[in-house]
């Protein structure tokens, strides 16, 4: 029996994974006061990018004595920046599950070339933390974007650890709670959670990444736009909204619009919380239905922000052309802009249920999803 067309549409139809949808409500009105035609040097301008440190500090509850740091290159902007200047002084474990993670593989193993250990795990799960040796530096995705797996705590990592972990908390950071005592190094952009622009990233630096920093000095040569030190010590100026590079006052000033309703609706609790209820309608929906379920195996790992689907319909020869079919089909009705799975990933759908979100969205959406399911299928019967 095919689904009768739901009544009731997103009123945002932006479920992307990255790019992510602007906060509710946004206007390009909200940027008026970026300081446009003027120097990020300008006492304006460094007031903008120190705003922007503190509200991160604030909202995140980063500890006192971590750096915090505006990068170019959005997040793998920030990840290669920790890798090339902190790699290298011992052994390393590279913790890779997705997409992503295994490309920070690839760039330590055959473009640093450091000793490394790799442990992986398939799509829709997570390697063990407790095989994982954290006297060696360890590098790891907090939460799989591609592959709708996360970490659903830092227990396993231990205080008295020798060596330094490095998180890429890309689509983690706003939305999961990071216990900050565990990890050295973060790095996230401004273009997930709170879906800002692209183009900057966050470094974020333990007391223990810069004592490093500034003890270490890599084989390799460092291209300028990766170095953090100066005659052996940190140069606090990139931690204090001195750019390595120039920012776009633009973009700092969407940054700051979204740092400044997440403090409105409750700070990092209101924005949890969000992201929660939005994954939640996602998992009710799937666990109510045999034709679809979540891509994460384990629900304790499952994510809060990248929810990824798998059809499992028996009748589905070809699952990549099922899902892009589904996913056309709902763009076309304008419910749902780019939910495709990621091209790396198993088919199937990623709904971005981030921060931004609005829950009312989401559950109009899923009736849109099992409409289009059945329009497929019936597509599938009729050729057969």
């Amino acid at each position: 029996m095919t689904t009768p067309v739901p009544a009731k549409r997103p009123a945002n139809p932006r479920f992307s994974s990255g790019p992510c949808a602007k906060i509710p409500a946004y206007s390009l009105d909200l940027l008026a006061d970026a300081p446009l035609g003027r120097s990020h040097r300008a006492a304006i301008g460094k007031a903008k990018l120190k705003e922007a440190i503190d509200l991160t500090r604030e909202i995140l509850g980063v500890p006192a004595d971590y750096r915090i740091g505006i990068v170019p290159a959005s997040d793998t902007g920030a990840v290669e920046m920790a890798m090339w200047s902190l790699l290298g002084a011992r052994k390393a474990t590279m913790v890779a599950w997705e997409s992503f993670g295994a490309g920070w593989v690839t760039d330590v193993v055959k473009q640093l070339k450091i000793d490394a250990e790799v442990k992986t795990a398939g799509y829709g799960e997570i390697v063990d933390f407790a095989e994982v040796d954290f006297d060696t530096d360890v590098v790891f995705t907090w939460n799989g974007t591609t592959s709708g797996v996360r970490l659903p705590n830092g227990d396993a990592i231990p205080a008295d650890r020798a060596g330094l972990t490095i998180c890429d908390a890309t689509s983690a950071a706003f939305a999961m709670d990071l216990p900050w005592d565990k990890l050295d190094v973060v790095t996230f952009s401004w273009q997930k959670v709170l879906g800002g622009e692209a183009a900057h990233g966050m470094l974020i630096l333990s007391p223990r990444a810069v004592e490093r920093l500034e003890s270490y000095t890599p084989a390799w040569p460092m291209p300028k736009i990766f170095r953090m030190t100066k005659g052996g010590k940190l140069i606090e100026g990139i931690f204090v909204g001195e750019t390595i590079n120039t920012p776009s006052m633009l973009a700092v000033e969407d940054y700051l619009v979204s740092l400044k309703w997440a403090k409105s609706i409750g700070g990092l609790k209101g924005l949890i919380d969000r992201a929660a209820a939005n994954a939640k309608a996602v998992w009710d929906f799937c666990a109510s239905r045999d034709w679809i379920a979540n891509l994460a195996v384990d629900p304790a790992t499952a994510s809060t922000t990248s929810v990824c689907l798998k059809f499992t319909d028996p009748r589905i020869a070809d699952g990549a052309a099922f899902a892009k079919a589904v996913a056309k089909r709902l763009e076309r009705e304008g419910v749902a802009l780019d939910i495709g799975a990621y091209r790396d990933a198993p088919p199937g759908l990623r709904i971005w249920c981030g921060s931004t979100v609005e829950t009312a969205d989401v559950e109009a959406l899923l009736p849109w999803v099992e409409w289009a399911y059945q329009a497929e299928i019936a597509a599938l019967t009729q050729a057969a």
